[in-house]
């Protein structure tokens, strides 16, 4: 694919995605809190640790569980497709004294100039964007040439049985909760023109921390 290419996002797919995640919002933290205690809050906080410095944009920003982990002396600026998803990130910030600028946006078409920010940060976000190489390509394009992104993603299984069941079991996870767990998110980062500088594999492998770059002559 090439990542300069100027695909428009599939409407019916990504209002069907937004539709969802206004759905599912009020009881979203509920629903994640056994997540959070089994490891993704550990692998999250190391996510952010490995933030660099200048201004950071986080993708897919939710109700805002990485608020916890955010610089405070800098202001952030976070997108999120839904709505209602973005209500409950904003009350968050308030009760947690978070200074971020949250904007309702689609990931696939972001409303800002080319190279606004010196890095982005997704947590378990492009297993659920419909189309993952155009969301991709547009955090290429909005992060400044050497520009670092972060990326926290369940992936695929590289066991071939394993990985089969995880296809044929796809479809239903996507109508139950909206996130695909068969994408291979760290060949769609490379596809979409980033190159990958480190790579962590957890859980059994189905969970990756990726540090990759936007390289600096594009």
């Amino acid at each position: 694919m090439n990542p300069n290419s100027q695909t428009q996002p599939d409407a019916d797919r990504t209002e069907t995605a937004r539709r969802r995640y206004n759905r599912v919002a009020r009881t979203y933290d509920l629903e994640q809190g056994l997540l959070e205690k089994v490891g993704l809050g550990r692998l999250r906080r190391t996510l952010w640790s490995w933030l660099g410095p200048g201004s950071p944009l986080e993708v897919g920003v939710g109700t805002g569980a990485s608020f916890r982990d955010y610089p405070r002396d800098r202001k952030l600026t976070a997108i999120d497709l839904s709505e209602e998803m973005l209500r409950r990130a904003e009350k968050r910030a308030d009760r947690e004294g978070v200074d971020v600028d949250l904007r309702v946006m689609d990931a696939q078409r972001m409303d800002f100039p080319d190279a606004s920010f010196d890095s982005a940060v997704s947590c378990c976000v492009f297993c659920s964007v419909p189309d993952p190489l155009l969301g991709l390509s547009e955090v290429r394009r909005v992060l400044r040439p050497g520009g670092q992104a972060l990326f926290l993603e369940h992936v695929r299984s590289e066991n071939a049985v394993f990985g089969r069941l995880m296809d044929l079991v796809n479809p239903m996870t996507v109508r139950m909760s909206g996130a695909n767990i068969n994408r291979r998110t760290v060949e769609n980062i490379r596809l979409a023109g980033f190159e990958v500088v480190r790579e962590e594999k957890h859980m059994f492998g189905l969970v990756r921390l990726v540090e990759a770059r936007r390289p600096e002559a594009s």
